[in-house]
């Protein structure tokens, strides 16, 4: 090879340094014991790991991450920074390229057959690209698993966080967590990005849902007992890792502040003093350090101007130094590009600020450069980097990543089993609220005559559900959903001499044949976050006419409300004998019949407000 530019000298010095290294079109040669050789022949020998320290099960945590730690290239920590959407990847070894070290199924990101099995060779397969790695890294695989593994056809689908809010009940919910921890792991998904521990100011907001309640008592009780019952210990390791979010006062952003032009409240900004935002919001997050969060998502809200993903005081000086947290932060869905004008600037601003793994969703080769960029130009430190990939590694560690054995299809019979759906149906039957029961309009007898049924939420699993179940905005009908309708709920649970007719538009036959109890079940079409943002949360036009000729077709009316928050009903309300707030109870109808006959009391509190007059 000839270099005109170096000197005599250098040359020498140059040729005996090409003499270890030689570069050529395919890659590099090394000389190993004065024969050239491939360099991944050498790296091999970094990469046999069989008797490393960090494989070894029976060491601490602590020893373990510091031998990998010491056996990282930078390239193989930046990996480890990042999580993507499984869509982004086209073939699986990219996850070997880049040495990705997570992924998540954004809603509705499921494999082409939506079945436990194929969810589970999928996760297998990603896992297997991951395993072809140096380092053989096991992959952090994360899912929206708010209410249950709803994203997996068949899976429990368990109510709302809202609805359990309304019962108050914290052992109730730490089954509930446990029980979709199982469904997960079955599927061989290890994080969940829940429990949600915004304190909601506003029902406008289209999370209010995924919320305990305005409580924030309450929402601190529930959210650690969410976050506990996720992470039951299975051997020496979680069942399953929780996440705590939105860090931090998500729930008081103000209406109309959105940065997003289809939204409303969702992004928008927080007007708080800090002994409000402290009081108010701080303290669930507070709880939940204390009682084991090793995984906090920072939300994509404005704190008084400053964004939270770029906030090092929220980040770095409040949650890792005042309240101890030792585990890592994840950015919400592309959290970590809206700090600054360009995504080089909002990354450096974001990890810096104390971000440690970086949610990009799609761009992870450009995440990839810009990370070599902002190190080599000094931008991000070393010690930086070195903080965010131990905290990532430890948790990967206590996740029993390496350790645990690879799930199987046996395991999938865990997916729907009855146990779990009697709990759901426990949890459905516990978070029903009596709004309005005049003359003793409830509970039901269920040996009357005839009860005529009706309304958009009657027969209609999705409803029922919500968002977040098998797609990201919810599915409004009973397609590929797995559960008990409220319509088969009121038919199983009456006598057989009692007939149930069922129309959704309410249009029933006969002038002057009254039915001994007419039931209107309405509410709110599924939604989510950002689209599910409203002005003003109340019932359909459609819904009232509907409630109209059944009441005009009864001689007892009972509405039953479907929905992720409150309505306004305060204008109608006083026509109605019987009113409940069913919340979104997802595939167990038959708790609400459970209450509705009078088999259970009605024990469920109202997580928030509710002007009915």
């Amino acid at each position: 090879m000839y270099f005109p530019h170096i000197t005599k000298n250098k040359k020498i010095l140059f040729f005996t340094i090409s003499s270890v290294f030689l570069i050529i079109g395919v890659g590099f040669l090394v000389v190993k014991n004065n024969v050239m050789v491939p360099a991944n022949d050498i790296l091999s020998e970094r990469c046999n790991q069989a008797d490393a320290p960090y494989v070894d099960s029976m060491l601490p945590v602590f020893e373990r991450v510091d031998d990998l730690m010491g056996r990282l290239t930078e390239w193989e920590k930046i990996g480890q920074m990042v999580i993507i959407e499984k869509n982004s990847i086209h073939d699986p070894s990219e996850i070997t390229k880049y040495n990705l070290g997570a992924l998540l199924s954004g809603g509705g990101a499921g494999p082409k057959e939506d079945t436990p099995l194929a969810w589970l060779q999928m996760v297998n397969g990603f896992q297997i690209a991951a395993k072809n790695t140096c380092l053989k890294i096991p992959l952090l695989y994360g899912i929206d698993a708010i209410h249950g593994h709803a994203n997996v056809l068949g899976a429990t689908v368990f109510p709302h966080a809202i609805a359990l809010g309304a019962t108050g009940d914290s052992n109730l919910v730490r089954r509930v967590a446990d029980a979709t921890a199982q469904e997960m792991a079955a599927t061989g998904i290890y994080w969940s990005f829940s429990p949600n521990l915004d304190v909601p100011r506003d029902i406008r907001w289209g999370k209010t849902y995924e919320t305990f309640g305005s409580n924030t008592a309450n929402v601190a009780k529930l959210g650690v007992a969410y976050l506990q019952g996720t992470q039951v210990p299975v051997n020496k390791y979680f069942n399953v890792l929780a996440t705590a979010k939105h860090f931090i006062g998500g729930g008081a952003m103000e209406y109309g502040t959105s940065r997003n032009k289809n939204f409303k409240i969702e992004e928008g900004n927080i007007t708080l003093s800090e002994k409000y935002l402290r009081q108010t919001h701080l303290f669930p997050f507070q709880e939940a350090v204390a009682g084991g969060a090793q995984v906090v998502m920072v939300g994509t809200a404005t704190w008084n101007g400053v964004n939270n993903t770029g906030n090092h005081y929220l980040l770095t000086d409040i949650l890792k130094k005042e309240l101890g947290f030792s585990g890592f932060v994840v950015s919400d869905w592309y959290g970590a590009y809206q700090v600054s004008y360009t995504r080089y600037d909002s990354l450096v601003s974001s990890i810096n600020a104390g971000v440690d793994m970086v949610m990009t969703p799609f761009e992870y080769k450009d995440f990839m450069v810009n990370m070599q960029k902002a190190l080599g130009n000094g931008d991000i430190t070393k010690e930086r980097l070195d903080d965010a990939v131990r905290r990532i590694l430890t948790v990967k560690f206590k996740t029993g990543l390496f350790d645990r054995p690879e799930p199987t299809q046996e395991g999938l019979s865990v997916i729907g089993s009855a146990a779990h759906r009697a709990l759901a149906r426990e949890a459905v039957r516990k978070s029903q609220v009596l709004l309005k029961n005049e003359n003793s309009a409830l509970p039901l007898s269920k040996s009357v005559s005839k009860i005529i049924v009706a309304g958009s939420g009657a027969n209609n699993l999705g409803r029922q559900a919500g968002g977040w179940t098998t797609e990201w905005q919810g599915i409004d009908g009973n397609y590929g959903l797995t559960g008990t309708t409220i319509l088969e709920a009121i038919k199983s649970a009456v006598s057989q001499h009692t007939s149930v007719e069922y129309n959704k538009q309410g249009y029933f036959s006969g002038k002057d044949r009254f039915a001994d109890v007419g039931i209107a079940v309405v509410g709110e079409k599924p939604y989510a976050e950002g689209w599910g943002d409203n002005a003003n949360p109340s019932l359909s036009p459609e819904d009232l006419v509907t409630i109209q000729k059944v009441k005009a077709k009864s001689k007892k009316l009972i509405v039953v409300i479907i929905s992720g928050r409150p309505l306004d009903i305060k204008k109608y309300i006083h026509e109605w004998p019987g009113v409940m707030a069913s919340w979104l109870p997802g595939s167990e109808a038959s708790g609400i019949t459970d209450v509705l006959f009078g088999d259970y009391y009605f024990t469920g509190q109202l997580p928030v407000a509710w002007p009915l007059y």
